[in-house]
C-alpha cells in the first residue's frame, strides 16, 4: 500500500476517471445549512454554511470530489452575492459563515473581484467570515476582500499530508513552502487560518494515514495555523476507485479519525476537529458507530478528549 506509482497523475488521468457533473444553477447555491463549533475562545457558536455554485477550481486535486456540483464557465456579475442572500434569508442567524466555493475564493474566474463589496455587503452581521482557496492563490486579492468586510476574516486552505513523496502525487501543485509562505502571508495581515489535513490519502497504509496526519498537525501549529479540520479520504471521483481497487488506496477507519482527533487536542495548540460527513460508512462496526460518531461530535463542540466508547462486539477501545 506505501509504495507510490512511479509515473505522476495528470489532469488527464484524473479527469479521464471522472462521473458526470450534477445540475446546478448559476444563481443558487448549491446546498446551505447550519452547524455549531467552538470558537478561538472556546465558545458554541452557530455556523451559517454556503456552499456556494460557481466555476470548477482549476487545480484537479487527485482526492478532490468537490467538482461535481461547479459549472463549467465562470458565474456571471452579481451571482454569488445574490446566492448568499439567498440562502441567508432561509437560515437561522449565526455568528459566523462559511463561504465554501468547491474550490478557490480568490480565483478571479470563481468569484469575480468586482463582486467584493457586494459579498461583504450581505455579512455585516457576522462576526467572522471563512473563505477557502489554495495557498498559491493568497494574494492582493484577499487583501482587497479584507478591506471590504466588517468582520474578521478567516481562510482556509488544503494541507493534507505532509508526507513529501505523497504530497506530490496528489496533483495539488503545491509544496509545504508554498503552504508555509501563505500562512505567513495571511498572518502578517491579520487573517486566521485554517486547514485541511487529510486522514489517510492514497498510497498509505493505515498505520501510516494515522501517522502522517498527525505530524501534518504538528506541521500546520507550529507555522501559525489556528485551526485544523481532520477529512478522512473518501471515494467518489473515479480516481480514488480506481486506485483502490490496484491496492493503492483503501478509506480509513472511524477509530483511525478518533486517534487523530484525540491526538490534536491533545496538542493544546489550537482547535482541532473531525469531519463527520458521511462518517457511518468509515465505521467497521455498526452495534457501536453511532456511539463512535456521538463521542466525536462531542469532542468537536468541547474540545476535549472524552472516555473512549468500548464495544463488547468489535472489542475496540
Amino acid at each position: 500500500m506505501s509504495d507510490v506509482p512511479v509515473r505522476p497523475l495528470s489532469d488527464a488521468w484524473i479527469l479521464a476517471r471522472r462521473p458526470p457533473k450534477n445540475p446546478v444553477d448559476p444563481w443558487r447555491p448549491y446546498h446551505f445549512l447550519t452547524e455549531e463549533e467552538p470558537d478561538a475562545e472556546g465558545r458554541l457558536r452557530r455556523v451559517a454554511v454556503i456552499f456556494l455554485t460557481n466555476r470548477e477550481c482549476p487545480f484537479r486535486c487527485l482526492m478532490c470530489d468537490l467538482w461535481k456540483n461547479t459549472l463549467d464557465a465562470p458565474v456571471p456579475a452579481g451571482a454569488i452575492p445574490h446566492q448568499i442572500a439567498w440562502a441567508l434569508a432561509r437560515l437561522e442567524p449565526a455568528a459566523l459563515v462559511k463561504l465554501y466555493n468547491s474550490g478557490n475564493f480568490f480565483d478571479s474566474q470563481a468569484i469575480p473581484p468586482g463582486d467584493y463589496p457586494h459579498i461583504a455587503a450581505r455579512l455585516t452581521s457576522f462576526a467572522t467570515v471563512l473563505v477557502e482557496t489554495h495557498p498559491k492563490l493568497v494574494n492582493q486579492r484577499v487583501l482587497d476582500f479584507q478591506r471590504h468586510l466588517q468582520s474578521r476574516l478567516e481562510v482556509a486552505m488544503g494541507l493534507e499530508t505532509v508526507h513529501p513523496q505523497v504530497l506530490p502525487r496528489l496533483n495539488k501543485r503545491m509544496t509545504l513552502a508554498d503552504f508555509e509562505r501563505a500562512v505567513a502571508f495571511l498572518l502578517q495581515h491579520g487573517i486566521a487560518v485554517r486547514a485541511f489535513v487529510l486522514l489517510r490519502p492514497p498510497f498509505l497504509s493505515e498505520s501510516e494515514g494515522v501517522q502522517w496526519a498527525k505530524r501534518s498537525l504538528d506541521f500546520a501549529f507550529e507555522i501559525g495555523v489556528e485551526c485544523c479540520t481532520v477529512i478522512p479520504t473518501r471515494a467518489g471521483n473515479g480516481a480514488l476507485e480506481y486506485l483502490q481497487q490496484q491496492g493503492h488506496f483503501a478509506p480509513p477507519t472511524l477509530a483511525s479519525l478518533e486517534a487523530v482527533l484525540e491526538y490534536g487536542l491533545q496538542l493544546g495548540q489550537g482547535r482541532v476537529f473531525a469531519d463527520l460527513w458521511d462518517a457511518d460508512r468509515f465505521a467497521t462496526c455498526r452495534h457501536c458507530r453511532s456511539r463512535r460518531v456521538q463521542r466525536i461530535a462531542q469532542m468537536n463542540q468541547t474540545q476535549q478528549v472524552l472516555p473512549r466508547v468500548t464495544c463488547e462486539i468489535c472489542d475496540e477501545p
